[in-house]
């Protein structure tokens, strides 16, 4: 019995070191956040990130005064309002303000982000950029704010935005776009994302600016509005 004993402290010691090895684990990071943010949340630049490139998923022109590039994660509830804010924001500014999407999906809290998110960059790969918003619609259309994808329904959702099902179905099982994904992620988090979504506003003298979660429409026309003005 007291060999027994004395053998349980160390298998207990190395499961639990491999608990905690496989919590730390997220997308080759040990500080990845694990949550959503709101206006309450702010971010603290760290560095700045990637300037954006025709690469990007974009609305408006790369050449508008000011570029708003949203760190996202598409299952983020906060992250379905700000979609919603970003488009009223490109309405009412027209050319002056644009707008770019890139991958910050944040697995412990939504197990299923990364796979849409590959979904959405293999969508945009097969069907170009107006594509990929389309994809983002549909998805946030079928699992509103505090519901989840039916991760199943991914390759019904490729195909409703006009993708070929088979050639969708082989960029995921690939895992083609997981490299740039993992790279938005890393970019995202040294720049002080500490959830989603994680904003900056890019001038065209390449200034960037933090912007906090999801800041309700007045607010973000507010920060805009500074920043045109230079202050």
């Amino acid at each position: 019995m007291e060999q027994k004993q004395n053998l349980s402290i160390p298998i207990a010691i190395v499961l639990a070191g491999a608990l905690i090895g496989g919590a730390l684990f997220f997308i080759g990071r040990t500080d990845a956040p694990t949550t959503n943010t709101n206006t309450n949340t702010p971010s603290v630049a760290q560095k700045d990130i990637p300037g954006v490139t025709s690469a990007d998923h974009i609305i408006g022109s790369i050449d508008a005064p000011i570029v708003i590039v949203e760190y996202t994660d598409l299952e983020c509830p906060f992250c379905k309002q700000f979609d919603g804010t970003m488009k009223q924001v490109i309405k009412d500014y027209g050319g002056k303000v644009a707008w770019v999407v890139r991958n910050f999906p944040l697995q412990q809290l939504h197990p299923n982000a990364p796979k849409i998110a590959l979904g959405a960059e293999c969508a945009a790969a097969l069907g170009g950029n107006a594509t990929y918003f389309k994809f983002l619609d549909s998805v946030f259309t079928q699992a509103p704010i505090n519901t989840f994808f039916d991760i199943t329904k991914l390759t019904a959702t490729a195909e409703g935005v006009g993708v070929d099902a088979k050639k969708f179905n082989a960029c995921v099982i690939a895992g083609t776009y997981q490299d740039k994904i993992s790279k938005e992620f890393n970019d995202a988090v040294a720049a002080g994302g500490q959830g989603t979504p994680f904003s900056v506003a890019i001038t065209k003298d390449g200034k960037q600016y933090p912007i906090p979660g999801s800041q309700p429409l007045e607010q973000l026309k507010t920060i805009i509005d500074g920043i045109l003005a230079g202050k």
